[in-house]
Order: structure tokens, then C-alpha cells, then sequence
């Protein structure tokens, strides 16, 4: 997703009655924070909100905000929805200052997949972090971080360092080497190996 600039009006009051007012005139509530400046309440079509809530990596894609005459460079950062109908009820997008790092969850994929010998063979590709927190400038934020599956055999597991970060972009997590996904076994192969298991025993036993 590039730099999208959606449209917002100014909310003039805040409280749960202001903003239920706000709903039911079709709008969405919402507020801008951070950079130690002063809230900035808004209202927004809920439209073009829906519409980017349904692209991926929506958490980690910079925002323009025109708000009156203002224009405001954000990052979402929480969005309520209802929870009956699961539209959009308020949302936070949140100010940086420069020079700032962030903590922004990245999500992955996997490329290749026609390249695993293990996939081949009918493994299965268990995602295990479909997202990553990695921390960098808002600027810096990757659209996603890509693993590459050639090779990977049953059993395998693709860790965090199979890839190499874009420069500015340090993971969150730097402790461990933890595990992106795997590739397990199918189950006709699992069954053939525990075949292959009372066989042996029964040999064993014949023995």
C-alpha cells in the first residue's frame, strides 16, 4: 500500500455522546496523538476507512490526514470496531516527530513455495508469525519482509535470520533466533511412518 491521503472534517467535541452523534450520522469518530502536540479529534467517512482496513498491512503503512486545513503524516494505530455488526466505530492514528523510531508489526511471506522439496511431497507450510515487530523510522517501514522456501525440507523450520532486514529496520526481539514458520509433515506421511515403526518392532519381536 503507498502513501494514501484520505479526508477527515474536524470533530469539535469529544465524550462518549459527542461521538455516538457522530455514528449516527454515518461518520466515524477518530483522533490523531503523539509528537507532544494536542489531540486532533476528526470524523471520517467510514468508506474509504473499510476500503484500507481490507488491504494488508494496513498497521504499517503511513497515512496522509487532511483535516480541515491541516495535513497530518500518521500511522494507525488502533481501530474499535462494533461488536455486532464489526464496522469501524473509532480509530487512532498516531503523529511522529522526526528523527522517531517506531515499534511496527511487518507482515511476511513466503516465496517459492514450488521450490520446497518438503512442500513437494505434500508438507505443510504452518505459519507461525504472520507478523514481525520490528522497530525503525516511519519512513523506513518495509511493505512486508519475504522468506524464501526453496529447500526447505519436512521438518524444517525457517527462522527469523533466513532474511536479511532493509537497512534502518532491527527486529524487537533480539534474544533468539525465533521461528517464522515450518513445514510439517502430511498426514498420509505420517502414517506411513508409523507403519514403517510397528513393522520394525514386529521384526524385532520375531526376533
Amino acid at each position: 500500500m503507498a502513501n494514501t491521503v484520505i479526508n477527515a472534517e474536524i470533530r469539535e467535541r469529544a465524550g462518549k455522546g459527542a461521538a455516538r452523534a457522530v455514528r449516527r450520522a454515518g461518520m466515524v469518530p477518530g483522533v490523531i496523538y503523539g509528537a507532544k502536540q494536542e489531540p486532533v479529534m476528526f470524523q471520517i467517512d467510514p468508506r474509504p476507512l473499510v476500503k484500507l482496513l481490507h488491504q494488508p498491512g494496513f498497521f504499517s503503512h503511513i497515512l496522509t490526514v487532511n483535516v480541515g486545513k491541516e495535513k497530518y503524516e500518521v500511522l494507525p494505530r488502533d481501530v474499535q470496531f462494533d461488536k455486532v455488526t464489526d464496522v469501524p466505530i473509532h480509530v487512532d492514528f498516531l503523529r511522529f516527530a522526526k528523527g522517531q523510531t517506531m515499534n511496527v508489526e511487518v507482515p511476511v511471506r513466503f516465496i517459492n513455495e514450488e521450490k520446497s522439496p518438503g512442500l513437494k511431497r505434500g508438507g505443510v507450510l504452518n505459519i507461525v508469525r504472520h507478523d514481525v515487530e520490528v522497530i525503525c523510522a516511519p519512513s523506513a517501514i518495509p511493505e512486508e519482509l519475504v522468506f524464501d522456501l526453496s529447500g526447505v525440507e519436512v521438518g524444517d523450520s525457517i527462522h527469523i535470520s533466513a532474511i536479511k532486514l532493509p537497512k534502518g529496520v532491527e527486529l524487537s526481539i533480539t534474544d533468539r533466533d525465533f521461528t517464522v514458520a515450518t513445514v510439517a509433515a502430511p498426514s498420509a506421511l505420517k502414517s506411513e511412518d508409523n507403519a514403517d515403526d510397528g513393522e520394525e518392532g514386529e521384526e524385532a519381536t520375531e526376533e
